[in-house]
């Protein structure tokens, strides 16, 4: 599950929705948006046999941002 990233995509949707950048800050306690490389921990992980018992599992990588809660 990954949090808000900044790729072209959101990069995007920044622009269109001017608040947004703030928004995201505020709900992260990381303080930041994500980059593409703060999800390659997890991509090796599930890939190795260290998660081969690892099923039906949502691994939120995120900066925190879903523990806020709505």
């Amino acid at each position: 599950m990954p949090g808000w990233i900044d790729t072209e995509l959101t990069q995007g949707a920044r622009r269109h929705v001017p608040e947004l950048h703030d928004r995201v800050l505020i709900r992260t306690p990381a303080g930041r948006w994500g980059v593409p490389d703060d999800l390659a921990g997890i991509a090796v992980f599930l890939a190795a046999p260290a998660s081969d018992f690892v099923t039906g599992a949502a691994i939120p990588v995120d900066g925190g941002y879903s523990s806020m809660g709505v």
